[in-house]
């Protein structure tokens, strides 16, 4: 059983929680993820670690209210208890001294990313920032990213606050050396990006966010193609090189089960959000 010792809304329908998980909280690297679920027969959903604390033993985790079971995760309250969490899954993002770094964060993923960001700073680096969202009341973390990085840029879809979009940073790459580009967010969001820095020639790194129910290569379901080959989120990934995805065969995989996800959030509300 892994209580929750801390529960705060960062946005709406962005919540974060700080969990008590001592196994995870010890071996826990930036871009790994758990997966949990909350009864024995509840679905069992992928978030990728937002931070840790070895000393309180605990990992945060922040995600986005969209479908049935993170409902009913946001509905969790301090001093409740998640009976399953595993973890940490996936592998470690590479954190080393690269030099410029340009560090993309898109929505609930922008937290996680500050994870990777913080390392990458205390490797040396230079850290540039860029987070976004649809809009400015969906931005989260941007004083953390504040205090953290050499510079920071915002953007959001509407053009609410910052940049609207993502071509202002054909601009960037123009005008400074970037040697690395991360990214954590919608998969849109990179597909745009990977076609950005491209013609750059700077190596981007992606976090993809493919279906998935048991993290561990038994399923099959996460599969991505990767440079024409088969490869597992969870086992291979989740980070590959953007450059090589096949990003328009991962969003026709993306929607497989979106009928039915729909389903089941339409019953979640119809009964309450009580039913499990």
């Amino acid at each position: 059983m892994y209580r929750i010792l801390r529960r705060s809304e960062l946005a709406s329908n962005i919540d974060l929680l700080e969990i008590e998980a001592a196994d995870v909280a010890r071996k826990a690297k930036p871009g790994q993820f758990v997966i949990l679920n909350l009864h024995e027969k509840g679905e069992r959903i992928p978030l990728t670690l937002s931070g840790i604390d070895e000393e309180k033993r605990t990992v945060t985790l922040v995600f986005c209210e969209v479908g049935k079971t993170s409902k009913q995760l946001g509905q969790m309250v301090e001093g409740d208890f998640i009976p399953h969490l595993a973890g940490p899954l996936g592998n470690p993002s590479e954190i080393k001294h690269f030099g410029r770094v340009l560090c993309v964060g898109g929505g609930v993923m922008i937290a996680p990313l500050y994870f990777q960001a913080s390392a990458l700073k205390k490797a040396g680096n230079k850290v540039v920032a860029v987070i976004g969202a649809r809009n400015k009341d969906l931005l989260i973390y941007e004083r953390e990213f504040e205090k953290l990085c050499d510079e920071i840029y915002v953007a959001t879809d509407d053009g609410s606050k910052g940049f609207q979009g993502l071509d202002f940073l054909k601009e960037l790459l123009k005008g400074s050396k970037i040697d690395r580009v991360v990214a954590m967010g919608p998969t849109i969001m990179m597909k745009t990006l990977s076609e950005i820095t491209k013609p750059f020639g700077v190596k981007t790194i992606v976090a993809l966010m493919p279906v998935m129910v048991d993290g561990m290569g038994m399923c099959g379901a996460c599969r991505v193609t990767v440079g024409g080959d088969t490869k597992f989120g969870c086992l291979d990934g989740p980070e590959f090189d953007g450059h090589l995805v096949d990003f328009d065969e991962l969003v026709n995989r993306q929607m497989m089960y979106l009928p039915e996800e729909r389903m089941a959030l339409l019953m979640h509300r119809e009964s309450g959000g009580c039913g499990k």
